[in-house]
């Protein structure tokens, strides 16, 4: 990503001045005339460039609403809509987390470029001081990298591109690696990930990616990611519109690498392991069918009873070799269920887990940093659809249980570790609808929320 945080100027700044709604008493008689022309009245999100006399920006003039209520994350509609410069910010609320301002400034300077010729130049912050930059600057690389894998289309991001980007990110903080691929997948006991990917093109062979960090005898962390490179369906194909955004798909893979590399760079004192089955649900004559009955590596069988709800397969090999590392806390993360809009739409995140600390210690780190999430309950009364007719379970469960989120839920509580903390969260890692800071497109969404949750834990 382009850098848009300094810890110093290197050149003139231009302040951006905090004002409150209806407070234009401290603004200039030209500022006061120029925000009556526009009707700027400080309202939240308002904006307005005040020129100099060689008619450049001299000052911005940012609406914030009532200060009591403004949360940082305002400031990440900057960036989208400053004119290229170098700018600092002037009369934030002091209830307001310098850092976190400068994050959201970070996050909302993001666009997704790589395949346009022209690059455009950005809007940059001067950070505050006393801002840990660095620590700012890795949470939004790593969202960044969430995106920008989110964004690249599948014949540009297959399985082996994630396993290259993991192996990068295990090189480069000195994580031990590793990776089974295709018809080894069988040998050592990923049978489920095998029979998803296994129609893929042999150059984009289902794989199961590993690495783990951290000094001996710390308490484990394991965070599982859905890598589903591109989601056809199967052989219940989905409908044109359903499969347009597929690329999408392998979204809690990129969100599983990018919360482990924030864990690694802070250098927290725990262990860390990142698995992430990396598979295409492809069609061709080697695809499962309706029907079949798969072994897992826990050694329940699944009926399939659509292919095109294949991230639940896959991560249930994945949980189950968490649970063998013995963590203290598994996090998995995927886009799974269509559900989880209905229920709360693109831009809150469900998350499931049965440990009430774990889950107040979750819902606290969102509120904290303004990253959206909302618990929904494994309910037990929805397990029982989940209750195979030839095998121990199926993937599509009965349809008089209707949550379709809360089911998946139930059936990953299956074969999550036994032991220590579990969470499951449906994301969508997706907007649908721009707005400033939040282009349309991949978005990183929970991972903020869990890294403070687990600095606060573990830090």
């Amino acid at each position: 990503m382009t850098e848009v945080l300094l810890t110093a100027p290197e050149g003139e700044t231009i302040p951006v001045a905090c004002v409150v709604e209806g407070a234009l008493d401290g603004l200039s008689p030209f500022e006061q005339g120029l925000a009556r022309a526009a009707e700027f009245k400080g309202k939240a999100g308002q904006l307005l460039v005040v020129p100099g006399p060689d008619g450049a920006a001299a000052r911005v003039l940012f609406g914030i609403g009532d200060s009591a209520r403004v949360e940082a994350m305002a400031f990440r509609a900057l960036p989208a809509r400053l004119p290229a410069g170098d700018y600092r910010i002037e009369g934030a609320p002091d209830r307001l987390d310098a850092g976190q301002v400068a994050l959201a400034f970070a996050l909302g300077g993001y666009g997704f470029d790589r395949y346009r010729k022209k690059r455009e130049k950005h809007a940059r912050l001067v950070v505050a001081p006393g801002v840990d930059v660095a620590e700012i600057r890795e949470i939004a690389h790593a969202c960044a990298l969430a995106k920008d894998m989110v964004n690249t289309p599948a014949n540009d991001m297959g399985p082996l591109q994630i396993e290259t980007i993991a192996r990068e990110i295990a090189e480069r903080h000195g994580a031990s690696f590793s990776v089974i691929t295709g018809e080894a997948l069988l040998a050592e006991g990923y049978p489920s990930v095998h029979a998803v990917g296994r129609a893929a093109d042999p150059a984009r062979a289902p794989r199961m990616i590993e690495m783990q960090w951290g000094e001996a005898g710390r308490p484990l962390v394991a965070i599982v990611g859905k890598g589903v490179v591109f989601d056809t369906g199967g052989l219940d194909i989905k409908p044109s519109a359903g499969m347009r955004n597929m690329k999408k798909d392998m979204g809690g893979a990129a969100h599983a690498l990018a919360l482990g590399r924030m864990l690694m760079a802070a250098k927290l004192p725990i262990r860390v392991a990142v698995l992430i089955p990396a598979v295409e649900n492809a069609i061709s004559g080697d695809a499962m069918r309706p029907g079949d009955v798969l072994d897992t590596r826990k050694g329940l069988t699944v009926e399939v009873g659509n292919t095109d709800a294949e991230g639940r397969l896959i991560l249930s090999d994945a949980l189950t070799r968490a649970g063998e590392l013995e963590p203290v806390l598994t996090i998995d993360l995927a886009t799974l269920t269509g559900a989880a809009r209905i229920a709360l739409g693109p831009q809150v995140i469900p998350f499931f887990t049965d440990d009430e600390d774990l889950a107040a210690d979750i819902a606290q780190a969102s509120k904290a940093v303004a990253d959206p999430l909302w618990r929904l309950p494994l309910w037990s009364g929805y397990d029982e659809a989940l209750d195979g007719d030839v095998a121990d379970l199926k993937n599509d469960p009965d349809g008089w249980a209707q949550a379709g989120s809360i089911t998946a839920g139930l059936f990953l509580k299956r074969f999550a570790p036994a032991a220590g903390g579990w969470v499951h969260l449906d994301i969508f890692a997706w907007n649908p609808k721009s707005r400033p800071g939040y282009p349309v497109g991949g978005e990183a969404q929970a991972i903020r929320a869990l890294y403070a949750m687990l600095k606060t834990r573990f830090g």
